[in-house]
């Protein structure tokens, strides 16, 4: 795993290895990350990343947020209770010396505490368990109007009201659903 564009294309991320299944840590591939971020960036959503406060939901290895944070965004907040994954997570943010712009919640995604308002989200629970339909609502307060949400499963997600879709893709097993809050 590897960080794909950006101040720091090319860093390598800590090993995950097949991931932890135990844990559910099933790390966004670097194809599908990239799709993601060309989706982002080249999709008619003005500049969601530059300057962008990100939220990332379920973040497991960190990868969507530092991703993020490579590409210009301002800060990451990363949202995660997993201890395999607090580990690769705090290893991954010492890695791109990314501190200073990091916030790690060590919380249940489906539980928020107050952490302040977000424009860009990233949700990626385990798949087929609809956690991501459990969780998203009691998020959309912290996230500004017009916020855009990438949220990854295996299968079409549920949207919430309040939430408009705005694109879905296929990669592999992944499904990419882009939404706006509205």
């Amino acid at each position: 795993m590897r960080i794909i564009g950006g101040a720091s294309r090319g860093l390598k991320l800590a090993e995950v290895g097949a991931g932890d299944a135990a844990a559910h840590l099933r790390p966004t591939s670097d194809r599908v990350r990239e799709a993601i971020f060309n989706l982002l960036i080249n999709g008619g959503y003005g500049s969601p990343v530059q300057g962008a406060r990100v939220l990332d939901v379920f973040a497991g290895t960190g990868a969507l947020g530092l991703e993020a944070l490579s590409r210009g965004a301002q800060h990451a907040t990363f949202v995660e209770n997993g201890r395999t994954a607090l580990a690769l997570l705090t290893r991954n943010i010492a890695l791109m010396r990314a501190e200073a712009r990091t916030t790690l919640l060590r919380q249940d995604a489906l539980r928020p505490a107050p952490v302040g308002l977000y424009d860009l989200a990233f949700l990626d629970p385990p798949y087929g368990k609809a956690m991501g339909e459990a969780a998203l609502p009691p998020w959309l307060p912290h996230l500004t109007e017009d916020a855009l949400i990438v949220w990854e499963d295996s299968i079409a997600p549920t949207i919430p009201q309040g939430l408009e879709s705005l694109d879905q893709r296929r990669y592999g097993d992944t499904l990419v659903t882009i939404l706006r809050k509205t």
